[in-house]
């Protein structure tokens, strides 16, 4: 399936009949949008009792003026088809937004992965420079309900996923790719999910910026898709005169040595990287001084290789957000020692392939569960890794505590989705930190007895 052809949005929805298509953050948020405007708006919905009409029913589309679509909701939803067919515009939250916000001063971060903390430190990094600015968009805070705080001298900072930029017709004014790597598969095309990650920078214009990293190869190449002009960073050799840099040791801004990699506290190279974006984003409105500051204090987002516990000297790491081989596979390079992982969830179509080294390097039992635990035991059965199918996440995480020795780490760093089981991914980190609580107030009432 191709990619849909953006339709700008009319300069007020005032007295439109408009329809908003899944209810999640982003629905709740333009429906509110709406309401302020003055249309005449209905929510739907798949879920029966979340909205005000479902979303199979098409007789809805009789007299609708135009959707707004969550970016949640499938493009080939019946719903959409049938909209496109009968020429009714379909619209993203992400899209009105940029069409109406009054400042030009939009940092938009795209990436396969790591945008998250990326975008989280760049508004820390603008927060504690005293900047005016925002947060937004796919880190779980709607854009469009905060447009009336925004005035043309306010910094937004944008989180984007693929799915938020399917609809765009405006770029940011900073607009940043952490990588571009294979991931959601299952709902796209490779082709189609590198367009849409392109798509950030396709609007650009020679007064704006790109930021990309050197040492992805993918993300590199947008430099030719725009005329604005790029700011680098990456690890390692250089090839060009980068931003923000590390050479494994020291982090560097324009070649002006900073502090001393070993003084982040999010582990791993990847997290180095995201580090070293946020400071290539900010660029000159943050000063030396406040970016060592802020980086050597920042520990983290929630469910990102997050320290849970640790008990009788077992380690238990939160990882959820690793939906993908690949992710797992960053979570492990950024431990030490032995690993007891817990792997599944409904798998993207991605191969594991790129796991097994670190596999038979340091984890010793991989405990599988969900979906696609089965069948991925038996793959990694088959190529000698010590691999268990326990069943559901309750199962496998008793497993490895049962197994886990100390001076290891219980690692949930899946490599699938969690849509076989939970809502989200913050769903199902949630739901192991019950579990290591219940273990830990178990423990303190054993040792109590």
């Amino acid at each position: 399936m191709t990619l849909p052809e953006p339709t700008p949005a009319p300069a007020s929805f005032h007295g439109q009949r408009i329809a908003v298509v899944g209810m999640g953050i982003e629905g709740r948020d333009a429906f509110q949008f709406l309401a302020r405007e003055g249309a005449d708006a209905v929510t739907v919905d798949r879920q029966p009792g979340r909205a005000m009409r479902h979303q199979d029913d098409l007789s809805l589309l009789d007299g609708l003026d135009g959707l707004i679509a969550s970016q949640g909701v499938a493009r080939d939803t019946t719903l959409l088809l049938e909209a496109s067919r009968r020429r009714v515009p379909v619209y993203g939250p992400t899209q009105v937004f940029l069409e109406r916000c009054p400042s030009r001063r939009v940092i938009g971060i795209t990436g396969s992965a790591g945008k998250t903390t990326t975008t989280t430190l760049v508004h820390r990094l603008l927060t504690a420079s005293k900047i005016d600015c925002v947060l937004g968009g796919n880190i779980g805070q709607g854009l469009l309900g905060q447009l009336p705080e925004i005035g043309e001298e306010t910094t937004v900072v944008a989180e984007l996923s693929h799915t938020q930029l399917l609809r765009t017709t405006r770029s940011p004014h900073v607009a940043a790719i952490t990588n571009i790597t294979p991931n959601h598969l299952d709902q796209f095309e490779w082709d189609d999910y590198q367009a849409l990650k392109y798509r950030i920078v396709q609007y650009q214009e020679a007064a704006d910026r790109v930021v990309l990293p050197f040492d992805e190869p993918l993300a590199a190449c947008a430099a030719e898709m725009t005329p604005a002009p790029a700011a680098w960073f990456g690890i390692g050799q250089t090839p060009c005169q980068p931003s923000a840099w590390s050479d494994g040791r020291r982090i560097l801004r324009n070649d002006r040595p900073l502090m001393d990699a070993a003084n982040l506290q999010i582990p791993g190279d990847h997290n180095l990287r995201n580090a070293l974006g946020a400071l290539a984003i900010v660029g000159d409105l943050v000063s030396d001084q406040v970016a060592e500051a802020v980086l050597s204090e920042f520990r983290g987002v929630p469910h990102r290789l997050e320290t849970v516990a640790e008990l009788n000297g077992v380690r238990f790491i939160n990882d959820s957000i690793a939906t993908t081989p690949e992710r797992a596979l960053a979570g492990l390079k950024a431990l030490d020692g032995p690993v007891v992982l817990l792997l599944g969830g409904r798998d993207k179509r991605l191969p594991l392939d790129p796991l097994l080294g670190e596999l038979q390097r340091h984890v010793r039992r991989v405990v599988l569960f969900g979906e696609s635990g089965a069948e991925w035991s038996a793959w990694l059965t088959k190529r000698a890794i010590d691999a268990r199918y326990a069943g559901d996440l309750d199962s496998a995480f008793a497993h490895a505590v049962e197994i886990a020795q100390s001076g290891e780490a219980v690692l949930l760093s899946p490599g699938g989705t969690s849509f076989d089981a939970y809502p989200n991914f913050e769903a199902r980190g949630r739901h192991f930190r019950e579990l290591v609580a219940t273990l830990e107030r178990e423990g303190s009432a054993a040792n109590e007895c």
